[in-house]
């Protein structure tokens, strides 16, 4: 892990934990190599499924974001929740803060929304509880997180095969697939032009993957992506009554028909093992049948801190 001391606030606009021993764990996992924690959750403020009422919740984001001693705000959890705390954020406080913020799955509509309000972009990548607080931490993804946040370029690199060759630069964006086709037609979507668009999912049988896609094809917004990168999509039940349509069906299908190429391979999402991606950043992405690699740069960091 970077021996760079940085001030990490963990908040939580989605989800809580009822383990304050998790809580307690990835806090002192934290604080052992260095690093500062700001906890802005508060087991006791849990309401419903949701890490405190919205107001709440709000409240942890501002006070986060107005903390000196702050430099990174990172999601609790993910779970459903951001989406209702969209018209209240004043994104560009969040953006004049300079603070980076982290988190993936539900937290894919801040990331959406930040950079349509403001252009400002922000990391997806590791949550608390479920990477820093884990009782056996992956160790390639926390050291690739800390590795992006203290460097000016990032650079991601699979062996992954099938995929056709390409080379191209666009502005890098993406997320949940769920909650980005959740923001079509919103203020919240950001209008991306020759973008690399990733995507991922969890217990979203292929055919649900494959209906988001049409979507996202049908109101316009492939066709100006130089390409669609397809991560980490699992959880899934393939049944009888899909007499042969799965994972592999859906991506031939897709190849055929989306108006942009479409690669796999890239380890993010809900699995444990995943790389850290600068949401907005410029990059370039490379693939042949054996590798896909990414070259990420201009993404706000520590490098100088």
């Amino acid at each position: 892990m970077n021996t760079q001391k940085i001030g990490i606030a963990i908040v939580a606009p989605g989800g809580y934990t009822f383990d304050d021993a998790a809580l307690a764990r990835g806090i002192a996992a934290l604080e052992a190599h260095g690093h500062t924690v700001h906890n802005y959750f508060d087991s006791a403020q849990v309401f419903q499924r949701f890490g405190g009422t919205d107001e709440a919740r709000l409240a942890q984001l501002n006070a986060a974001v107005d903390d000196p001693l702050v430099d990174v705000v990172m999601a609790l959890r993910g779970q459903y929740g951001m989406t209702r705390l969209l018209p209240q954020i004043d994104f560009a406080r969040m953006a004049a803060s300079g603070k980076i913020f982290v988190g993936h799955s539900d937290f894919t509509a801040f990331h959406m929304a930040l950079l349509a309000q403001t252009g400002a972009l922000s990391y997806a990548g590791p949550m608390f509880l479920t990477d820093f607080a884990a009782r056996e931490p992956e160790e390639f993804t926390i050291n690739d997180f800390f590795q992006c946040l203290t460097s000016s370029t990032h650079r991601v690199s699979q062996a992954v095969g099938g995929n056709p060759t390409l080379n191209v630069r666009g502005t890098l964006w993406g997320g949940n697939l769920a909650m980005i086709n959740s923001l079509l037609g919103t203020p919240y979507f950001p209008q991306v032009d020759d973008g690399i668009l990733f995507v991922e999912d969890v217990n979203e049988h292929p055919y649900r993957v494959e209906r988001m896609l049409l979507q996202l094809m049908q109101s316009g917004v492939l066709a100006r992506q130089k390409a669609l990168l397809l991560g980490d999509f699992s959880a899934y039940k393939i049944t009888a009554a899909d007499n042969g349509y799965d994972f592999s069906a859906m991506l031939a299908y897709l190849r055929k028909t989306l108006p942009c190429p479409v690669l796999t391979g890239l380890q993010f999402g809900h699995c444990a093992k995943r790389v850290t991606i600068p949401f907005g950043a410029r990059a370039d992405l490379w693939s042949d049948a054996v590798h896909v690699e990414l070259a990420i740069s201009a993404y706000p960091n520590l490098a100088d801190g």
